[in-house]
Formats: C-alpha cells, sequence, structure tokens
C-alpha cells in the first residue's frame, strides 16, 4: 500500500510545527529550554522504541510514563500554562471590547478624559526623567489587575502629573512600588508585580524593566518604566520591551494602544 499524503495530513503537520514553535517561545522566555529539548528527545526515543523496533518491555515502561506525563507537564509548567491562556484571552477581550467601542460608544467624553489621562501620565514621566527619578505605571486595560492592587496603598484618586511626581519622589516611602492607574483613575501605588523570569533581558536593565516585563506577560496591561540611573524612558506591553522613547512617542504609543 502506498503512502498518500492528503491536505488534511499537510495542514494537520503545519498546525502541529506551529505548536512546537509556540512552545519553544514559551519555554525560551522562561528560561526553560533544555526542558523543551528534553522532552523532544524523550519522545524520538519513545516513538522510536514503541512504534520502529517494537521493543515491548521498554516500549510498555515508555507508554506508562507518557500516560502521566501530561498531568507532569501541567505541574512543572503551570505558570507558562497560565501566562499563555492568560495572553490568549486578554487578546479577543481587546478585539471585543474594540467592537463595542466603536458600535456603541454615545459620544467622545470618554475618549476625551482619556487622552487627557494620557497627556497628565507624559508630562509626569518627562519631569521624572528629567530628575532621574525612577517610576513604575501599570496601565490596565481589559484584564482584572485587582490582585496586584491590593498589594499596595490604595489611592483612587484622579490621575494628575503632580501626584504621580510626587509619589515617586526620591524620599516617597511609595518610591520603589509600581502605580497601578486603571479606568482613568490611579488605584494604588507601592505595589508589588511579578518579576519576569525571560533569560533574554539585558543584565544591565534593573527590577523595574523586569517586573514591567513580568506584567505584560500575565495580562494586557501596558507599563511605563522610567529609569532612575539614565533618566530614559521605556515601556512594555505583552511581554515585550521598548527603551529609550521619547516624551513624544510615548504619548503616541499611548493614544493609539489605549483608545482603539
Amino acid at each position: 500500500m502506498g503512502f498518500h499524503i492528503g491536505i488534511k495530513d499537510i495542514i494537520d503537520i503545519i498546525l502541529v510545527a506551529i505548536l512546537l514553535y509556540q512552545l519553544f517561545r514559551l519555554l525560551r522566555r522562561s528560561g526553560a529550554l533544555n526542558v523543551f529539548f528534553g522532552i523532544m528527545s524523550f519522545i524520538i526515543v519513545w516513538f522510536l522504541v514503541s512504534y520502529v523496533f517494537k521493543m515491548d518491555l521498554l516500549g510498555g515502561i515508555l507508554n506508562r510514563v507518557v500516560s502521566v506525563g501530561a498531568f507532569a507537564l501541567i505541574v512543572l509548567f503551570q505558570d507558562e500554562i497560565k501566562r499563555f491562556f492568560s495572553r490568549l484571552g486578554s487578546r479577543r477581550e481587546l478585539l471585543v471590547a474594540s467592537i463595542f467601542r466603536r458600535f456603541f460608544n454615545n459620544g467622545d467624553t470618554e475618549s476625551e478624559k482619556t487622552d487627557y489621562n494620557i497627556v497628565q501620565v507624559v508630562l509626569a514621566c518627562r519631569s521624572l526623567s528629567k530628575r532621574m527619578m525612577g517610576a513604575l505605571i501599570v496601565i490596565g486595560r481589559t484584564n482584572n489587575l485587582e490582585m496586584h492592587v491590593n498589594t499596595g496603598e490604595k489611592l483612587d484618586a484622579a490621575i494628575n502629573s503632580r501626584l504621580i511626581e510626587s509619589i515617586f519622589f526620591k524620599n516617597s516611602p511609595l518610591h520603589d512600588g509600581a502605580m497601578i492607574i486603571s479606568n482613568n483613575r490611579i488605584l494604588a501605588a507601592g505595589c508589588i508585580i511579578p518579576v519576569s523570569k525571560n533569560q533574554e533581558i539585558p543584565r544591565r536593565l534593573g527590577l523595574r524593566h523586569r517586573s514591567a516585563l513580568g506584567i505584560t506577560e500575565h495580562s494586557d496591561a501596558i507599563a511605563i518604566i522610567v529609569s532612575e540611573e539614565t533618566g530614559r524612558i521605556s515601556y512594555a506591553v505583552n511581554g515585550k520591551l521598548t527603551i529609550n522613547v521619547k516624551a513624544e512617542e510615548l504619548e503616541a504609543f499611548l493614544s493609539q494602544s489605549i483608545n482603539n
């Protein structure tokens, strides 16, 4: 009997390749790339033993390992799995929210308020940058950040550049934590957020940059960083960091990301 490959088989192979590539990227960011290669090596050995050489005894042992392997992987990579589904869900929520805003928005008041608040954040970042004061500002979009808000001091205040500057003043007790903004309000300051485990982050970047990447890996939030050492402004979104941007570039990015 000949060996035939149909369109369905080609699609199946492409989907598996995409799945493996995404798994490779996910584990590379988390520093578990060696585990990925170990798993792939085990799968190849299991396939050769069970289906090519047909070794019954060793194949039976490996089959038992494979049968419980899925549960073991869930335990080992629960953080990565949670991050994957969180980002998958947030992209869907962003699409739905964008559609609703376009068709059911009853005025420009909310948009104008958001633009005003963006300007206030950008003005604060520009001032902090000139004065070499470090800052970490997290702007929530669709994902709930209540868990992180509860780790800091709750404020529920209007967004104001002077208030932001005073919170990140070097002698302020809330200086070292993150400020969380959501629904056009400053919800809390001095918050503790997760630090990224990405091994590709340059060592010259400090804890603020790693925390910014961490929160954007677990949610659809935007994180803005002002470096205390260099005064440079950076931002992170979807686990990607953009370093050393001008205040005008930050304002354009925020306007596009939050209003759309």
